[in-house]
């Protein structure tokens, strides 16, 4: 019998990982929630500027690695390196402090700022909590920041008036105002047209090319594999393939995981 692909989850498992081997690194993370195993000794690397989707089923365990990685929940066991950096369960605000941010997939913007205020909220630091003391420098950029991902021609509206494209730009800018190195993107193409969704990928493109490193996490799989360099696939909390868009699609065992064997 032929040995499993080094693609496969088999290998993962056989490797460790550490600090050096990407800008984030999950080694052996596991997360139990009384007897259920939600991610299952999963291992993972992401590359500085990479664009790295994270697929699954409903219910894969993909959210629940997210916050053990940004330190939403700790992890059961496994480590988390960041920059190098052990960073396994430190809390979701100071990850943010090290230079991770996220997106949600539930908006909660404040409906009475116009959108470029929301933006510059995220700009403040931690010791103002309101506005109070903010020149225009930060204004300006947070006028900048709407402009990069598409919200130009709409900041000085309220968020109600936004589409819900609008509302997940306005997602993006406020998390890229925290001025991330990685930021893990949740959901970013649900409920959009094909063209909302080839606009939003030409934005995270964009982000790249300035610097940042990406995970997106969606469920929108055409639009997904447009925009990924590279695809991690997980199923029940374990890793099931690892590889470019075009062997993912041609993966039997992904294949069976979202269409029941039919190609994708």
């Amino acid at each position: 019998m032929s040995a499993e692909p080094e693609t496969g989850a088999r290998a993962d498992r056989e490797r460790s990982y550490g600090p050096d081997d990407g800008i984030l690194v999950a080694d052996d993370l596991r997360k139990e929630f009384g007897g259920l195993v939600a991610v299952d000794d999963l291992s993972f690397a992401v590359q500085e500027q990479e664009i790295l989707g994270f697929i699954g089923p409903n219910g894969a365990g993909k959210s629940t690695t997210f916050n053990c990685v940004t330190g939403t929940y700790p992890p059961t066991d496994g480590t988390v390196y960041f920059k190098g950096e052990d960073v396994t369960g430190i809390p979701a605000h100071d990850m943010v402090k090290e230079g991770m941010s996220r997106t949600f997939q539930e908006f909660a913007p404040l409906e009475d700022r116009p959108v470029v205020k929301n933006v510059e909220l995220a700009l403040a630091p931690d010791e103002l909590f309101t506005l109070s003391g903010m020149g225009g420098e930060t204004e300006q950029l947070a006028r900048e920041i709407c402009r990069r991902v598409g919200l130009g021609e709409v900041m000085d509206q309220t968020p109600s008036e936004l589409p819900h494209a609008g509302m997940l730009k306005l997602e993006l800018g406020r998390a890229i105002a925290t001025q991330p190195d990685v930021m893990l993107v949740d959901e970013p193409f649900a409920g959009l047209s094909a063209d909302e969704v080839q606009e939003l990928t030409e934005v995270m493109e964009s982000l790249r090319q300035h610097g940042m490193t990406l995970i997106v996490v969606d469920h929108n799989m055409r639009g997904l594999l447009n925009l990924i360099d590279r695809a991690f696939v997980i199923q029940f909390g374990s890793k099931i393939a690892e590889g470019t868009p075009e062997e993912i699609t041609d993966d039997p065992e992904v294949q069976e995981a979202y269409l029941g064997g039919e190609e994708i």
